[in-house]
């Protein structure tokens, strides 16, 4: 997958593409990421990317002449079927099923916002879609397009050291990951569950998915509005509800 980052702080994002599963992606060739820097479409002496907002107010707001240079040229290195995301608190959530179909594309072109925001004519111009990854405000839009990269490279086969750990991980299939637990079977008092200790595969899988299902009623019940239970899971959610009751009660 190829990406570009319109930003006017690259070295942030070349810095986090040095360590661990971005960086072996990067090093298997299953990731491109580059950058473009407004700055270097400024024609002034001091490089001016931002202006006073019309209307008055507080802060600055990126010009749209070379922000929509730099997309442009960030765009130009992709292949077709590239989509411009600009990230911003009034985007679309992000979500893991967001990921999973912004994986499937050839390329994206992500515009790291900065200052009191974009001008709106680059937005309606330049931007095919914008994203949020929560209802919070930062500083600028690196940090949620390093986010965004990283959720990316994990659904590139060959990226991580199991595939399954992606197919296991909290959103995946709509439900909160399970409780994990590794040596030593006790520490300060505490045994893992003995069935993970079991060697029984199948008791194993029951367990987990019980685990995931009550984790995720008790966690984030909204998740289940997207996704009816079946029989099965019905079953397995009602008997984590009453072992959570038996055991509050003892």
């Amino acid at each position: 997958m190829r990406i570009e980052v319109v930003t006017l702080f690259p070295a942030l994002i070349a810095d986090a593409l040095r360590y661990g599963v971005l960086a072996r992606a990067v090093e298997r060739g299953l990731l491109s990421v580059g950058s473009e820097d407004p700055r270097a479409h400024t024609e002034d002496a001091h490089r001016t990317v931002d202006d006073r907002p019309y209307g008055g107010g507080p802060g600055m707001v990126l010009k749209p002449e070379p922000l929509c240079a730099a997309i442009e040229a960030a765009r130009r290195r992709l292949p077709a079927g590239s989509v411009r995301v600009a990230l911003g608190a009034q985007g679309e959530p992000l979500t893991q099923r967001r990921v999973a179909s912004l994986a499937r594309l050839p390329g994206l072109v992500l515009i790291a916002g900065r200052y009191e925001g974009i001008d709106e004519r680059v937005m309606a111009l330049a931007v095919d879609q914008e994203v949020s990854i929560g209802d919070y405000v930062l500083s600028g839009g690196e940090l949620p397009a390093l986010v965004l990269i990283d959720a990316l490279a994990r659904l590139l086969p060959g990226a991580l050291g199991d595939e399954r750990s992606s197919a296991q991980d909290s959103f995946a299939d709509g439900l909160l990951d399970w409780p994990h637990y590794t040596r030593p079977e006790v520490y300060a008092g505490v045994r893992a569950p003995d069935v993970l200790c079991s060697g029984d595969h199948a008791a194993i899988e029951r367990w987990r998915r019980k685990q995931s299902l009550g984790r995720t009623w008790l966690r984030r019940p909204d998740l289940f509005n997207s996704r009816p239970l079946d029989a099965e899971h019905r079953l397995l959610l009602a008997e984590f509800l009453t072992e959570q009751r038996d055991g509050a009660q003892r």
